[in-house]
C-alpha cells in the first residue's frame, strides 16, 4: 500500500471503539507531557505534527475550546508556561526539516 495514499472508508482505525481510541489518544498526550525533550520542532521535522497540532485537532473534532485552552489540555499547563519551561530555540536546520516534513502531510492536516 502507498503510505501517502488517502485512506479508504474501510480504514480499520474507524472501526475502533471510541473508548479505545480515546484511551490511546490520552496515553499519547500523557507520553508527550512526560517527554519534554521531544521538542515540537523535532516532532514537526519527523512527523509533520506537534502538540499544538493535537490541540487544533481536538477543536476540529468538536472540543469547542479557544486556542489557548486547547493547548493547555494537551500541554498540561498554559502553553506560554510550557514554552518557558520546556521549549528550546529552533535551529535553522530544524526549521528547514520541519518545512520539508510538512510538505508531505496529507491534505487537511
Amino acid at each position: 500500500m502507498d503510505t501517502n495514499a488517502e485512506m479508504t472508508s474501510s480504514d480499520a482505525l474507524d472501526e475502533l471503539p471510541d473508548a479505545v481510541a480515546a484511551a490511546a489518544f490520552r496515553r499519547l498526550v500523557r507520553h508527550l507531557r512526560h517527554r519534554h525533550d521531544a521538542q515540537n520542532i523535532e516532532l514537526m521535522g519527523l512527523a509533520g505534527f506537534c502538540r499544538n497540532c493535537l490541540a487544533d485537532w481536538i477543536n476540529d473534532a468538536g472540543a469547542g475550546l479557544d486556542k489557548a485552552a486547547a493547548r493547555e489540555v494537551i500541554h498540561g499547563l498554559p502553553a506560554d508556561e510550557w514554552k518557558t519551561r520546556c521549549q528550546t530555540e529552533a535551529t535553522p536546520e530544524q526549521l528547514a526539516r520541519m518545512a520539508e516534513s510538512v510538505k508531505r502531510n496529507a491534505p487537511g492536516h
